[in-house]
């Protein structure tokens, strides 16, 4: 039976790892990273050409697009060289310095106009609002707002629709479902500061590493 295509947003990291597990079970796939002058850019598009491989992702599937203009607008300590990476926070409502203004809209709007082009009907990304708190684009709000957008922005016979599987689970949940799943996380990459071994400081990697502790599981990458 002929399976539709779902673009699935892949960062590199555990979380867009998941999802690609997650799409693949019942859609083809096609792959879409962005390059946005993050810090760690180089070691993200290594997990992810790693992933698109181990799921077989032909090449005519995988687009990596590069908007390094996010770099020059700045504002976020992802890709400010001068502004320090936050470490572990406590629990807030406010908006960290590792938020990259309007990140999300400009990699959706990319997938968009992909899916268009290659007729897909679904656009998966890894969004998770309990790690994202202060995220505005990291709520549900936020994607059955751009869902309504993609409806009246796109040609009328489009039927693109965002997925966010992930969006109320837990980083253990994540864990234990990305191995329920046989998702590669060995292949992905969590840290905001390092690119050979991972910090363990970072608030992604405390999230990463809090989420294996209680999923029962040892975390496969590698840490200094």
């Amino acid at each position: 039976m002929h399976k539709d295509l779902a673009i699935v947003l892949v960062s590199g990291g555990m979380d867009s790892c998941v999802t690609a597990a997650i799409a693949c079970e019942q859609y083809r796939l096609a792959l879409l990273h962005v390059n946005y002058g993050q810090r760690t850019e180089s070691r993200e598009l290594q997990s992810f050409n790693d992933i698109a491989s181990f799921y077989n992702v032909p090449r005519e599937r995988v687009l990596i697009a590069n908007i390094d203009y996010l770099r020059k607008i700045g504002g976020s300590s992802l890709t400010d060289p001068r502004m320090d990476v936050p470490d572990v926070q406590s629990d807030t409502r406010e908006i960290p310095n590792s938020y990259v203004p309007f990140r999300n809209t400009h990699l959706l709007a990319i997938a968009v106009s992909w899916g268009e082009v290659v007729g897909a009907r679904k656009i998966f990304i890894g969004a998770v609002e309990q790690d994202s708190p202060g995220y505005p684009d990291c709520r549900p709000s936020y994607y059955d707002a751009f869902n309504k957008l993609i409806k009246v922005g796109t040609k009328s016979a489009t039927r693109i629709e965002i997925e966010t599987p992930l969006i109320h689970k837990s980083k253990s949940e994540i864990v234990k479902m990305g191995i329920s799943l046989n998702a590669p996380l060995r292949l992905s990459w969590s840290c905001y500061k390092n690119t050979d071994k991972a910090c363990g400081q970072c608030h992604s990697c405390f999230l990463r590493l809090k989420a294996f502790k209680e999923a029962g599981i040892q975390d496969p990458i590698p840490y200094v």
